[in-house]
This record gives C-alpha cells, sequence and structure tokens, in this order.
C-alpha cells in the first residue's frame, strides 16, 4: 500500500471513529431511566389543511434497550389507539398496536413500518428508538442549522437494522450534541426531513420541544409539540406489555 493509501483509508477511519464517538456522546447526554410527555400533532397536508391530533407517550429504560406506549387521547375517532414497542440495542424493534373499535391488538409486521402512522408524516419506524452501534457513521463536514453550529455525520444502517432508508443525514450540534436535523433517504431520494427546535434544558437534559416532520414525497408535515415533559418519572414495568395493552380501553 502506498502512502496517499494509506493517509486515506487513516483518514476514513479516523472520521468514522469521531462520528461515532459524536453521535454515541448525543445519546450518552439524552440518557434517562424513564420519560414521559404530552404531545400536540399539527398535521398539515398537501393541500394546507390542518387537523390537530393528541396522544400521550411513556418511555421505560434507554439507549435502544427499552419499552415504550403511545396513546392517542384526540380527537374521539383515534381515542384510544396505541403503539406498544420494545425497542432492541441490536435489531429492529417489535411493536403492536391497538384499535379499541375492534377490541384487538395487531403486530406490526416488518414490510409495514414504512407505512404512516394514523395520519401523521411519522413512519412506525420513526417511531422506535435506534441505538447508535445500529449503524456505521462517517463525518462529511460542518454546517450551521438556524444558526446554530453543527457536525454533519452520515449514518448507514447496519443490515440487521432492517431500515427502510439506506442512509441518513444527522445535523448534532457543537454547543450541547442535541440533534439539530435528519434527512433519511431512500437510494438517492430525499424521503423524509426532521428539524428539531425550541431546544431546552429539561431537568438536566437538553431537548428539543417540537418536532417537525416532513414527507417530502407527499408535500406534508406534522409538528410535534412536547407538553408536560418529565424525566425519570416512576412508570410500573408492567404497563409495557401486551397484557396491559389488551387492557387499554
Amino acid at each position: 500500500m502506498n502512502k496517499l493509501a494509506l493517509f486515506l483509508l487513516l483518514t476514513a477511519t479516523l472520521s468514522a471513529q469521531n462520528a461515532r464517538e459524536i453521535v454515541a456522546e448525543s445519546q450518552k447526554r439524552a440518557q434517562a431511566g424513564s420519560q414521559r410527555y404530552e404531545g400536540t400533532l399539527e398535521v398539515i397536508d398537501a393541500k394546507r389543511k390542518i387537523t390537530t391530533k393528541r396522544w400521550i407517550y411513556e418511555r421505560l429504560g434507554s439507549a435502544g434497550d427499552s419499552k415504550a406506549l403511545l396513546r392517542f387521547t384526540d380527537p374521539p375517532e383515534v381515542k384510544g389507539v396505541a403503539l406498544l414497542i420494545h425497542n432492541h440495542p441490536d435489531r429492529a424493534s417489535d411493536q403492536w398496536m391497538w384499535t379499541p373499535a375492534v377490541q384487538r391488538d395487531r403486530r406490526i409486521a416488518f414490510q409495514d413500518r414504512r407505512t404512516r402512522f394514523f395520519g401523521t408524516d411519522f413512519t412506525f419506524e420513526d417511531l422506535e428508538e435506534r441505538d447508535v452501534d445500529r449503524s456505521t457513521y462517517k463525518l462529511t463536514g460542518e454546517e450551521s442549522i438556524d444558526g446554530a453550529p453543527c457536525w454533519r455525520i452520515e449514518a448507514t444502517p447496519k443490515p440487521e437494522a432492517r431500515s427502510q432508508y439506506s442512509r441518513s443525514l444527522l445535523w448534532i450540534r457543537k454547543s450541547d450534541f442535541v440533534f439539530a436535523q435528519v434527512e433519511s433517504f431512500r437510494g438517492d431520494k430525499l424521503i423524509r426531513r426532521l428539524k428539531y427546535a425550541q431546544i431546552e434544558r429539561v431537568q438536566g437534559i437538553w431537548t428539543a420541544r417540537t418536532l417537525d416532520m416532513h414527507d417530502v414525497e407527499r408535500n406534508s408535515r406534522t409538528i410535534l409539540k412536547l407538553e408536560k415533559l418529565e424525566y425519570n418519572v416512576t412508570l410500573p414495568a408492567d404497563r409495557f406489555t401486551l397484557q396491559a395493552l389488551r387492557r387499554l380501553s
């Protein structure tokens, strides 16, 4: 191997190591044993028609090895619909949806993970928590988002992650290691752009209180606002089971 090839190899290796360390630090700083918030979702379709939904989100565990329960509370036609997510550090999550109208739960098949979750611009996959080790990383530059200097990192899911996206671009703020933006691609085509805003310190954790998901193909957006947000709250483990899901009304 000549000197130029060796230099390029070492540079690429260093870039990958630094990129992974940045993402790992972001995950570490956001770590909490549990989380709860009430979410307001403003769904804006391609014709600019706006509908509003509300859900309650609870999570127990962290860093990809966690369980989460998401339950719609409004409007009446979706009230009680719930999604149970069991996240895993080394593979895609297991998900089950409860529909009160038919009083039954349904396991979300892998091929359905790319579909929209109940009229929002978040897919089932977008709602899962992804551990840092489920992707490989490359530092591709630096760029400011909304005036905040950021690292720009390319993340490529490992085969076992079984993602609908072939790669994502991550913008992570240098000041606090909070995500500022994520662009997700299928091949060379941009599919979704997620922007993070209203970044505040909540119980010592820098947190984006507003998430704006743009479905580029549909030209629609869902703006999620986190209200009554709490970390490290007491949540019973048996709440995040199929048995508990079936008891929801």
